[in-house]
């Protein structure tokens, strides 16, 4: 009986992601519902980036978190994107609605380079970390490159 409530409270907490679009009163609220959850994401990458270009020193916790936050946030912005949501005070390109399969496999590449990358950091080599690092990097300005405002 543990086990199944364990199993059934694992996986609403695995639906929240897809249900969150349905959550939103209104455009803004999507808008700044993904802004926030990018913004925290970016903050703990541009840690590892920090020890990755050597401007911190590296601590294989403080890594293997930040890694793991990182993880876990990058579920979340990818259902804040209902049609609409491209206008005021956002930087989504009007592609993301055009081009959704396109989008939609640049979110789950970013995902899966950063568990990639959170799977580097439990390793604790800093040469495996330096070069998940970069295959993040890499897709998240891919995804940029062809969805976001300047």
């Amino acid at each position: 009986m543990k086990r199944l409530s364990a199993a059934l409270a694992f996986s609403s907490l695995l639906a929240v992601p897809f249900s969150a679009q349905a959550q939103f009163a209104k455009v803004e609220d999507a808008v700044k519902y993904r802004q926030s959850a990018l913004s925290v994401m970016g903050t703990h990458f541009g840690r590892i980036g920090a020890v990755v270009k050597g401007e911190k020193p590296y601590d294989k916790a403080t890594v293997e978190r930040d890694a793991a936050i990182v993880e876990t946030l990058s579920k979340l912005p990818f259902a804040a994107f209902p049609p609409g949501s491209e206008a005021a005070n956002s930087k989504a390109k009007a592609e993301i609605w055009k081009e959704q399969d396109k989008f939609k496999a640049a979110g789950e590449k970013m995902q899966s380079e950063v568990a990639k990358l959170s799977a580097a950091a439990k390793s604790g080599n800093i040469d495996t970390i330096k070069t998940a690092f970069g295959a993040v990097g890499q897709s998240c300005k891919a995804c940029h490159d062809d969805f976001r405002k300047k």
